[in-house]
């Protein structure tokens, strides 16, 4: 189980497969640098963000799923460790934001079903929404698609929401992290956190 977690009763999580710019979204929202970096796996344990006085804490969360030079018991662990966390904290979790890379996520979706296998990116959608955590897909890398909508489309139609994706605004947020094109995941993360009543969050997004 990760240690380490600040005493506040709210908090917004992201979560994702790794190297799909988790570390980069949460430096373009925070202003503050965290390890990033193209080995994947650079993040192994939680990285709170939670130097201010609000009560809340906005959490990035290890990858999980395949991890290159991260031996298979590893990642098996620190996905154990996220589902363990994120059972253990869920009542304090507002929103859980998902970050998938748009360029590659239904390709890997696709190849992992093809094998019989739960894709990643999937269960821990759904698993999200067996919690009821409210929950919005950070699809990142947009700027590197040609064809947004019909790939968008596709992902909602692998995560089981009917096309097309503008009818999801508050679930699939398309964005761009790196060149900070994040105004989707903010409006969709506010519109979370205002049917809560926690507007005051909305400094922090």
């Amino acid at each position: 189980m990760f240690d380490g977690r600040p005493d506040r009763s709210a908090e917004v999580l992201l979560c994702g497969r790794s190297n799909v710019g988790k570390s980069t979204l949460l430096r373009e929202l925070t202003g503050h640098d965290f390890a990033t970096g193209r080995k994947p796996g650079v993040t192994r344990a939680p990285n709170f963000f939670d130097w201010h006085e609000a009560d809340f804490t906005l959490t990035d969360m290890p990858g999980f799923g395949f991890m290159k030079g991260v031996p298979e018991k590893a990642r098996e662990e620190i996905k154990t460790d996220i589902v363990r966390y994120i059972e253990a904290n869920s009542e304090a979790i507002l929103v859980a934001v998902l970050v998938v890379d748009g360029k590659s996520a239904v390709e890997i979706i696709d190849r992992h079903a093809e094998r019989g296998e739960l894709p990643h990116d999937v269960e821990l959608f759904g698993f999200l929404q067996e919690l009821d955590i409210p929950t919005v897909v950070a699809v990142n890398k947009v700027d590197k698609i040609d064809d947004v909508d019909a790939r968008l489309d596709a992902l909602c139609d692998r995560l089981g929401l009917f096309p097309p994706w503008q009818q999801w605004r508050e679930t699939i947020a398309p964005i761009s992290a790196k060149r900070g094109n994040v105004d989707a995941l903010t409006d969709a993360v506010r519109t979370h956190l205002h049917e809560q009543q926690r507007d005051d969050l909305f400094q922090f997004f």
